[in-house]
């Protein structure tokens, strides 16, 4: 555990020491800005008989974002430690493969929280304004952090493979927009089998259900799931370039 944490702790530092971090800040809070402005103008727009529940329009409007971000914010965790060999040093310590990836990844997912964390004055804001229902704006914080949490985890394995932050970047989009392009296949099948086994991995039916309110364990148990997978792939291909 003390060595999860050394590493934790160590990787959170350069997050925040690093000038790339304030960028993706900046440009982060631009783009959540633009579509809570959008979405204020759809509330107050008399036009619109049937609003969203508030922040759901935000919520499901975000997951362009999910897209970029888990490749930016992961593709120097390992990449750029096997680029420098700053990586073999790393291993001679008393640490394992796999308390590098679960520390880096620990990082990753704590710095991607932060970026969210000035959003939530935008629910206080709706809120001294109108009544908002605290369940939907609680599930869709709950849904952007375990998505993220899932894709951030893709990053991490994708960073592992390789010593290049740029082919890390790439590889980690392309297997991001796997996972999110999975589920508009299923309106082509006609197997009532595989229909519901790529519903059940869609991620935009995820987005909106959670943004709604509606909160699925088997949603939980997906990402959770995904993962653990990722991060055991991410210390495989680790143990791999140790030896190499």
């Amino acid at each position: 555990m003390k060595a999860v944490w050394a590493t934790y702790t160590r990787e959170l530092r350069a997050y925040f020491f690093s000038p790339l971090a304030y960028i993706v800040m900046f440009f982060f809070l631009i783009v959540t800005g633009f579509i809570f402005i959008n979405l204020v103008g759809n509330l107050v727009d008399p036009r619109v008989t049937a609003p969203d529940p508030a922040l759901s329009y935000f919520f499901r409007s975000s997951w362009l974002m999910l897209i970029l971000l888990a490749p930016v914010l992961t593709m120097r965790l390992i990449s750029e430690e096997l680029r420098s060999g700053s990586i073999e040093i790393l291993m001679t310590a008393p640490i394992t493969e796999s308390q590098v990836v679960t520390g880096k990844y620990l990082a990753a997912l704590t710095f991607y929280a932060s970026l969210w964390l000035p959003t939530l004055v935008y629910a206080i804001l709706i809120a001294r304004q109108s009544e908002v229902d605290w369940g939907p704006v609680a599930a869709g914080y709950l849904g952007i952090l375990s998505i993220g949490a899932l894709l951030l985890a893709v990053g991490t394995f994708a960073s592992a493979t390789t010593r290049s932050q740029l082919v890390a970047a790439m590889v980690s989009v392309a297997l991001v927009f796997l996972l999110f392009l999975l589920g508009m296949f299923e309106g082509l099948l006609t197997s009532e089998g595989l229909k519901q086994a790529l519903s059940y991995v869609n991620l935009f039916d995820h987005i909106d259900e959670l943004s709604r309110g509606i909160v699925d364990t088997r949603r939980l148990a997906y990402y959770g799931t995904g993962v653990l997978f990722f991060l055991f792939l991410a210390t495989r291909a680790l143990e791999d370039k140790k030896w190499r």
